[in-house]
């Protein structure tokens, strides 16, 4: 096998492209519309925006998670890490490339599990950038824990009837539709009893109780609800996929988000390491720049670092994904990747931050909302906590334990055993001495 660390000329004519239209097209659009990102877009910002999609489409970077008989160009993993590091530096910018989350893990099971009825009428208006999903999963008390789930789908006539409360339904106020995960056979495992739902936001019995918000965000208000499914009805094939194969949908789901929102970090973090060059290059304290100060040197040198390890494994982790088309055997890696995001993003940012001094600290500058972001990469499709004991158990499978007393490295075995081995040789020398 031969190692490459290029992009082919085709596609990285392709990244330059994108990476000057993000920077003059799409950034702006972060300061002049700003969290209206998954608001259907009015009359004048549709002006906007279509054009720019347009843009998108006419260069083959629309929708590039997806293979072409989805929608999407095919480029595979690794080619859609490195357009969505570009990607990261902007909120608008997965919008204006039709590869925002959640829709696009949303798009994916639709894509892999829906039937073609169920295709046209969510995945095409979703594809096409006209309506956005939610993916209604977690819940108050169990959290990210399937096991711990208690919202029923239950079986009523020709349809069923949803009952719970989901939690952190992102993006649920502006969706035209949800992904609804319920317990549907409570007298078997949870990963053989739950099942998802296609759930059209207007159907009667699915009612916001409140928009929770993000911390920096006013109380009241944000993208993130509590939604209570109260005698919710849904016709029998609103389910997607088979009864009881939630769980196994879930996973092909979340084993792409981790690593989309893997790549795009990559770009935010890249953008932070920029902002504190700069501040180091612009900065005068003490009778010199900030850029000679050897702390400052040092903070430079241990984010570019970080964030270069990091970038390599996430590219990597993406190879492998496209090797093997299968996310379950890349899992080990792709949770060792979503255990080392946040902290990444936290402590670039956090060096960055301090290199500004008191401005970077003010909401005249990113990082209290990048600061969270990384908090929020720490918990969203899984916590850190819980990825640490998949990889740890994906490690252990590969190793077996010692077959008597003493460690198979102890010195005193590997010697003896050594001498055993060249007996004859040693023999031979203590002979000719």
């Amino acid at each position: 096998m031969s190692w490459d660390f290029e992009t082919d000329p085709e596609f990285q004519q392709q990244l330059d492209w994108a990476d000057e239209f993000v920077r003059e097209e799409v950034e702006p659009l972060d300061h002049a519309w700003p969290d209206l990102q998954f608001t259907p877009p009015d009359a004048t910002l549709r002006r906007v925006l279509d054009p720019l999609k347009d843009e998108v489409r006419k260069h083959r970077l629309w929708a590039t998670h997806l293979d072409p008989e989805l929608g999407g160009q095919g480029y595979g993993q690794l080619k859609l890490s490195l357009l969505n590091e570009i990607l990261g530096r902007s909120e608008w910018a997965p919008i204006v490339f039709g590869c925002q989350a959640p829709d696009t893990g949303n798009a994916e099971i639709i894509a892999h599990y829906g039937t073609e009825a169920q295709k046209r009428r969510y995945l095409r208006p979703l594809l096409n950038g006209e309506v956005f999903s939610s993916y209604s999963m977690t819940e108050p008390e169990g959290g990210s824990d399937p096991t711990a789930f208690r919202t029923r789908a239950e079986r009523d006539g020709d349809g069923w009837v949803i009952n719970g409360w989901k939690y952190f339904s992102s993006n649920a106020k502006t969706a035209e539709f949800l992904i609804v995960m319920a317990v549907t056979n409570p007298d078997v495992s949870a990963y053989q009893g739950m099942s998802m739902f296609l759930v059209p936001m207007d159907t009667p019995g699915v009612r916001i109780e409140r928009n929770i918000g993000l911390a920096y965000e006013p109380l009241g208000d944000g993208m993130h609800p509590l939604i209570r499914y109260e005698n919710a009805r849904v016709p029998a094939e609103a389910l997607l996929g088979g009864e009881g194969q939630a769980f196994a949908i879930a996973q092909t789901r979340l084993g792409g988000g981790r690593i989309h929102h893997a790549m795009r970090t990559i770009g935010t973090a890249k953008k932070a390491l920029d902002m504190m060059c700069e501040r180091a290059l612009s900065r005068r304290t003490q009778g010199s720049l900030l850029a000679e100060k050897q702390f400052v040197q040092g903070y430079i040198a241990d984010s570019y670092a970080q964030l270069t390890q990091f970038r390599l494994f996430v590219l990597y982790t993406a190879w492998t994904i496209d090797k093997h088309k299968d996310y379950r055997k890349v899992r080990k890696d792709i949770a060792a990747v979503k255990i080392l995001m946040p902290g990444v993003l936290h402590d670039i940012v956090q060096r960055s931050l301090q290199v500004h001094g008191a401005l970077g600290t003010t909401n005249e500058m990113p990082f209290a909302k990048m600061m969270l972001g990384a908090a929020v990469m720490g918990l969203v499709d899984g916590p850190t906590e819980v990825h640490k004991v998949t990889v740890a158990r994906q490690l252990l499978r590969d190793h077996r334990p010692s077959d008597d007393l003493w460690p198979t490295e102890h010195l005193p075995k590997r010697i003896a055993a050594a001498r055993e081995k060249f007996a004859e040789f040693l023999e031979h020398e203590v002979g000719n001495q």
